[in-house]
């Protein structure tokens, strides 16, 4: 059983590609359309996880918790 590191349906951005740079606020400098939007895509897209950011999780909110959340 092989284990995949990387989901397989990830949405397919420039802003992630292997053949594009980010430039300026969300541009992006292809090596094959040129510049576009960081949201495009083409069908040349090459996933590259080095460029993703992954989504943050938002801590919970410290007004709702008692003490006896932190008891055993």
């Amino acid at each position: 059983m092989t284990r995949t590191l990387f989901r397989k349906n990830i949405e397919p951005r420039c802003e992630y590609c292997r053949y594009g740079s980010a430039v300026g606020e969300g541009g992006v400098a292809c090596v094959k359309r040129g510049i576009t939007a960081g949201d495009a895509h083409c069908p040349r897209f090459k996933y590259d996880a080095v460029k993703r950011e992954p989504e943050t999780r938002r801590a919970p909110p410290r007004s709702k918790l008692t003490k006896a959340d932190f008891e055993l």
